[in-house]
C-alpha cells in the first residue's frame, strides 16, 4: 500500500531512483508530518513521506530509495516487501548450451544461408571505414568470437528474463485483446520517425539472423543493488552499431495511459491520438528491457549517454531500434535518452 500516487509515465524501460535532496526534504516536511510513527525499515527514518511504502502484509515501511534495487516510482495497487513477498536468492541459469538453446529457441540455419551471412558480413567489414562518416549507414553487431563467453552473455539474459518472470522475444508481439499486427502502420505517424534505407534493412535482417544461430551482440547482464538489472559492454562496440530492437506487446496507448508497468516504449506517435501505439515488454522482451536511462537534468547523465534510441519506418512498419551513438569500451555500462524529444519522462532522480 502506497502512502501515496504517483502518476506513471511512458517510456521508462528500467529507470534508476536517486535519494531526494534535503531541500526536497524540507519542502515536503508538512507531509512527512501526517506520518510521524512511519518509519523506514531500512534507514529508521519516517522522511519524505511520497516516498514511503507500507508493506501490505507486515505494515512496515519502506522508502522508494532505500529498497534494492531502488524503485523509481509508488507502484500501484497492492506491495509487498521483500521479506513477505518470499522473494529467493537470484539464481543463474546454467551454462549448458542446450538449455541455453532451447531457451532462446536457437537454430542454425542452411549451408548456403551460412555463407551469404559471413560474405555479407565481411563486405559491411571492408567498406565501414570509407561510408560510415560519410552516409551514417547502420553496422551490425561483431559477436564475441569465443562460443563459451557467448554462451555466458546469454546466460546472464536468460537470468534476467526468469528473475522477472518474462518471455524471450526477439520481435515485436501481438496479442488478441491489443492492438493488431494492422494497427501498426506507419503511414500514421505525425512525424517523427526515420525511414530505413534499404542498406540499413538489410544490415538489421542480419542482425537477427546472427541472434537466431547464437551469434549476439557482445553485452552482459548484470544485477547492481543500486539499478537493479543493467547492461554493459563485453567486447568493444563502434559508432553506430545496432544495439538491439525494442520489442515486446503491442497495444494502444489509450489502454496503457493508467498501467502500472515501467517498461513502455512509443511505438507510433500517431496524428489521431487514439492511434498512437506502445511497445509493452513486460511479458515478452529481449536485452532491450534491462538498459538504463540517463539523468538528462545533469551533465554528468548526459556525459553517459552512449546509445540512441530511433524509431524507423521498416518497410511501412514502425519498429524501434537502440543504436550506438558514439564508440563504447568494454566493460562501459549502456545508456541512453529515455525522453529523446518528447521531454516526457521526470529523469531528474535517476543515478
Amino acid at each position: 500500500m502506497a502512502l501515496s500516487a504517483q502518476r506513471r509515465r511512458t517510456r521508462a524501460p528500467n529507470p534508476v531512483y536517486r535519494p531526494p535532496s534535503p531541500s526536497l526534504e524540507s519542502e515536503e516536511e508538512s507531509s512527512d508530518l501526517d506520518y510521524d510513527k512511519v518509519c523506514c525499515v531500512e534507514c529508521g527514518s519516517g522522511n519524505n513521506a511520497r516516498h514511503l511504502l507500507l508493506c501490505d502484509g507486515c505494515d512496515n515501511g519502506y522508502h522508494l530509495y532505500c529498497l534494492k534495487p531502488i524503485l523509481v516510482a509508488v507502484p500501484k495497487g497492492s506491495w509487498f516487501c521483500p521479506n513477505c513477498s518470499g522473494t529467493k536468492k537470484l539464481h543463474k541459469f546454467p551454462l549448458v548450451q542446450t538449455k541455453i538453446v532451447d531457451f532462446f529457441r536457437l537454430k542454425k540455419p542452411p549451408a548456403e544461408m551460412e555463407k551469404l551471412m559471413t560474405d555479407t558480413r565481411k563486405r559491411k567489414r571492408r567498406s565501414s571505414f570509407l561510408v560510415t562518416k560519410k552516409s551514417r549507414k547502420l553496422l551490425p553487431f561483431n559477436p564475441t568470437e569465443d562460443p563459451e563467453r557467448r554462451l555466458e552473455q546469454m546466460a546472464s539474459l536468460a537470468t534476467a528474463l526468469m528473475a522477472t518472470g518474462t518471455e524471450f522475444s526477439n520481435e515485436l508481439t501481438y496479442v488478441p485483446g491489443m492492438a493488431p499486427k494492422s494497427a501498426n502502420s506507419a503511414v500514421l505517424e505525425n512525424g517523427g520517425m526515420q525511414v530505413m534505407s534499404e542498406e540499413d534493412k538489410e544490415t538489421l535482417t542480419l542482425c537477427k539472423r546472427m541472434m537466431e544461430r547464437g551469434e549476439w551482440p557482445p553485452l552482459l547482464v548484470v544485477f547492481d543493488p543500486r539499478e537493479g538489472f543493467t547492461v554493459q559492454a563485453d567486447k568493444f562496440i563502434r559508432d553506430l552499431t545496432i544495439i538491439t530492437e525494442y520489442v515486446g506487446d503491442v497495444d494502444y496507448l489509450r489502454n496503457r495511459e493508467n498501467d502500472d508497468g515501467d517498461s513502455m516504449m512509443t511505438l507510433l506517435s500517431a496524428c489521431n491520438p487514439s492511434q498512437s501505439l506502445v511497445v509493452c515488454p513486460d511479458k515478452r522482451s529481449n536485452i532491450a528491457r534491462f538498459i538504463n536511462g540517463i539523468n538528462n537534468f545533469t551533465p554528468e547523465g548526459r556525459k553517459k549517454q552512449n546509445l540512441k534510441c530511433v524509431r524507423y519506418d521498416v518497410g511501412g512498419e514502425c519498429r524501434v531500434l537502440l543504436i550506438a551513438n558514439r564508440d563504447i569500451s568494454k566493460g562501459e555500462r549502456l545508456y541512453y535518452d529515455y525522453n529523446g524529444l518528447e521531454n516526457e519522462y521526470p529523469t531528474e532522480h535517476f543515478v
